[in-house]
């Protein structure tokens, strides 16, 4: 593996109850996050290909983290996201290189499919710095029931030259989901929206 990861962190929220009424099932948000050295700290570089191979390396590991945590068949999931923090003496655009390219296909793979678009979010931070981690639905981007974002927080990263890379996966969409829109039992899965 290319990517130095100096620590995994994996959480589950689960919500059982919201505003008093029982969510049955619960719904449940994973949130995979590595802490890795940014190859790229304090220098200007052209080429971020290391960092779209760590992309790549990420998509999967993180993906695969995600779906063990919340019990489930990765066909079983059904939002996702990504976001990253880059340190200090990091660039936005090294978390572009992490995220955009090659992160989106191991991921999907993982969750035997993926045709709509996976929301991400970017920053520049320092030790504990938070993320929302967006969420929509994997296979229709269409489906208001699975807006969401979930946080990512690692407590003593990002340091000046690392980056906190997170996925999100979903086994459902927002508790008591009720603005219409789209309905998940009616995606027709043709072009990543409806």
């Amino acid at each position: 593996m290319n990517a130095k990861i100096r620590k995994l962190i994996v959480q589950i929220d689960e919500t059982r109850i919201e505003m008093g009424q029982a969510v049955t099932p619960p719904t449940r948000r994973a949130v995979a996050i590595a802490v890795i050295h940014n190859p790229y700290a304090g220098r200007y570089a052209e080429n971020l290909d290391e960092l779209v191979t760590i992309g790549e390396e990420l998509g999967g590991l993180l993906g695969e983290k995600c779906v063990q945590a919340l019990g489930i068949e990765g066909g079983q999931a059904q939002s996702y996201g990504k976001a990253a923090i880059v340190g200090e003496a990091g660039e936005l655009e090294h978390a572009a290189a992490i995220l955009h390219p090659k992160l989106g296909a191991p991921l999907r793979k993982v969750l035997d499919k993926g045709a709509a678009l996976v929301p991400s979010a970017k920053k520049r931070g320092t030790l504990g710095t938070a993320i929302d981690v967006p969420l929509g639905h994997k296979d229709a981007a269409y489906v208001r029931s699975h807006f969401d974002a979930v946080e990512a927080r690692v407590a003593d990263a990002p340091r000046a030259d690392e980056i906190v890379v997170a996925v999100a996966v979903t086994d459902s969409g927002r508790p008591l989901a009720r603005i219409g829109g789209l309905q998940a039992s009616e995606i027709k899965g043709e072009d990543g929206l409806r």
